[in-house]
């Protein structure tokens, strides 16, 4: 049984690899580090020119289709580079939960724009309250 990494992860790997180290100096992460948002517009454009955005997404969504293993080694390459930014929050967090538990309407309206970089669902957790105190209803 094998148990490595297709050529085609691998030239993933490879093509991740250089794309960080090119766009992904210290000085540019460091530089991110001190902004709110954590990622600049022109990067995250980048990483949807990639088709890093739509990486797990189904075709039908504008994604790639490929799965966890080739994510997996996309991040890997990501967390090498320290690269900044709301991949882990938008990708995984919000994508993927709109796609595992969102109607039809919402996988459409959500899915289809993450991978051209126009949306970055995020998932944020649930509201802090005090405890033993319950969130006001809206």
């Amino acid at each position: 049984m094998d148990f490595g990494f297709s050529p085609e992860q691998e030239m993933l790997r490879a093509t991740a690899r250089k794309f960080f180290e090119n766009e992904c100096p210290s000085t540019f992460v460091r530089a991110r580090m001190e902004e709110p948002a954590g990622v600049t517009d022109q990067f995250w454009m980048k990483l949807a020119e990639q088709g890093w955005l739509g990486l797990v997404y189904p075709e039908e969504y504008g994604g790639s289709g490929l799965g966890f293993v080739d994510l997996t080694v996309l991040m890997e390459e990501m967390g090498r580079s320290v690269m900044p930014g709301p991949f882990f929050s938008t990708v995984l967090l919000g994508g993927l939960t709109i796609l595992e538990a969102g109607s039809p309407a919402q996988k459409k309206e959500w899915l289809s724009r993450i991978p051209p970089g126009k949306r970055r669902p995020r998932w944020r957790g649930p509201s802090r309250t005090r405890a033993g105190t319950r969130p006001a209803s809206r």
